[in-house]
């Protein structure tokens, strides 16, 4: 199932903008397209099972990204 593209927040507080899924070439590993919402704009891809997984931070359990909404056109 895709992951809903629009806004996440990373776990440590910065706001992402997910664009898109895409598959690794030689692996077939799904991996999530997102950018940054504050400095130069650039794009990321991280795999997806990374990308949806639970850290640890400040002694609690939580979403690395977590789903915050739609993007808003600007």
């Amino acid at each position: 199932m895709p992951i809903p593209t629009g806004v996440y927040r990373h776990f440590k507080g910065r706001f992402y903008l997910v664009l898109g899924e895409a598959q690794h070439s030689e692996t077939n590993e799904e991996m999530v397209v997102y950018q940054p919402l504050y400095g130069e704009p650039r794009w990321f891809v991280r795999p997806l099972s990374m990308f949806t997984e639970a850290v640890e931070h400040e002694g609690q359990r939580k979403a690395r990204f977590a789903y915050a909404g739609p993007a808003t056109p600007p």
